[in-house]
């Protein structure tokens, strides 16, 4: 990687350290909301921001221009699928659902929404954590987006894993775990799972306290650059 992005990658880390060391004293010194909220909340945009820098220096390491890549949240509309009205015991309801057909769809939207070219490429999730629970939900939602764009990619970005297995190593090979595949072994989803933080998240170790406090290390952030290139690159190449 040149230089500019190794800064780059500094910048994020001096970031994520910032953000993650002033969530606790932020969150007491609130008096508008719950403590808990607010540590929900910092840890959601801090991720989410993350996300986006990580999409914008993979795409300047591939050298191309900033102005074809875009990150607005758009709401896809989910149409309703069609033979789902076969289905329907009641006559008056059939009609009514082919009649009105236009308004029968699913508003959807993810964390993240990257476009190449204003084409949507990747869906990004991106969470604090994320345990076998979550991943179900993320799962269904990546198959409703799949149905409207069936050669998007996705992407599921934690600071810290749940999942059990290694996802929160930094190993070459991720085996990953029992319960994950076994999920993902029923849905048509080719999910990029990234994990920004070395270690299975405790649910009484959070990262923002002092004495639980992980870093953000550069090989991990390499390692995720690395990956979103890879799905820019593929998205590319169905462009062109």
């Amino acid at each position: 990687m040149n230089k500019k992005i190794l800064k780059d990658i500094k910048s994020l880390i001096n970031d994520y350290e910032s953000s993650v060391k002033g969530i606790d004293t932020k969150a007491k010194d609130s008096k508008k909301r719950a403590y808990g909220g607010i540590i929900r909340s910092e840890k959601g945009i801090l991720v989410e921001n993350l996300g986006k820098k990580l999409v914008e220096i993979a795409w300047k390491d591939l050298g191309y221009d900033i102005k074809r890549l875009s990150m607005e949240k758009q709401t896809v509309k989910i149409p309703l699928n069609k033979n789902y009205i076969s289905k329907i015991k009641s006559s008056e309801v059939k009609k009514y659902i082919k009649r009105n057909i236009k308004k029968f769809y699913y508003p959807l939207k993810t964390d993240v929404h990257i476009y190449i070219d204003k084409k949507f490429a990747i869906a990004m999730e991106c969470k604090a954590y994320t345990e076998n629970a979550m991943l179900k939900r993320i799962l269904v939602d990546f198959t409703l987006f799949k149905q409207v764009y069936p050669n998007l990619s996705f992407v599921l970005l934690q600071l810290e894993s749940q999942l059990g297995g290694d996802y929160s190593s930094f190993n070459k090979i991720k085996y990953g775990s029992p319960s994950t595949h076994t999920l993902l072994s029923y849905f048509d989803i080719d999910l990029n799972i990234i994990t920004l933080l070395e270690g299975e998240r405790k649910v009484d170790k959070p990262i923002h306290k002092f004495n639980f406090y992980k870093p953000l290390k550069r090989n991990s952030l390499e390692i995720a650059i690395k990956i979103i290139k890879s799905l820019l690159k593929k998205q590319l190449k169905g462009i062109s």
